[in-house]
């Protein structure tokens, strides 16, 4: 029958736990005090072996979570990321298209504007050459009275002095 110590050296290698020495087991050849001792003892070393498991799942799960925060950190980060990355590509497409509509009303402003100076021009050009014609008509028409003015003048003084 093994012992206490060969059990607790097998229930130690089977987990990769390092071995407790423990009390060597004495003969229990009838004494009812060492039978209790000898319970004891086990019941100890398995409480002892139960406290190492209990320890060892805390810790592996403690492991198991901080892997899961590290995943879930990471992941944030990750999106994070991507979402600024994506809004920093429509802030600048949005840009561009606001620059390019900018540039292309610039360019139709400067077309209009040339076409009303142009047209503008044309109108004072044309009333200038109207104003000038009319000047000029009416600059002749008043030689032209002044001239019978003076000629019906003359033919009246003529009339007179004969």
């Amino acid at each position: 029958m093994p012992t206490q110590k060969d059990r607790s050296k097998k229930a130690a290698q089977s987990t990769g736990e390092v071995e407790i020495e423990e009390a060597p087991a004495t003969d229990v050849s009838g004494n009812p005090l060492d039978e209790v001792m000898s319970q004891a003892e086990r019941a100890y070393a398995a409480y002892m072996d139960a406290e190492r498991q209990v320890a060892k799942a805390y810790h592996e799960n403690e492991m198991q979570v901080a892997k899961a925060y590290k995943r879930a950190e990471s992941q944030a980060y990750r999106s994070y990321e991507s979402t600024v990355t994506k809004a920093r590509k429509e802030r600048d497409e949005a840009i561009a298209a606001a620059a390019k509509s900018r540039e292309e009303s610039i360019q139709s402003a400067e077309a209009d504007y040339s076409k009303a100076e142009g047209s503008a021009n044309s109108a004072f050009e044309a009333l200038m050459t109207e104003a000038a014609s009319n000047r000029d008509s009416n600059i002749e028409k008043a030689w032209q009275v002044r001239d019978e003015t003076i000629e019906q003048a003359w033919q009246i003084y003529s009339k007179i002095a004969r």
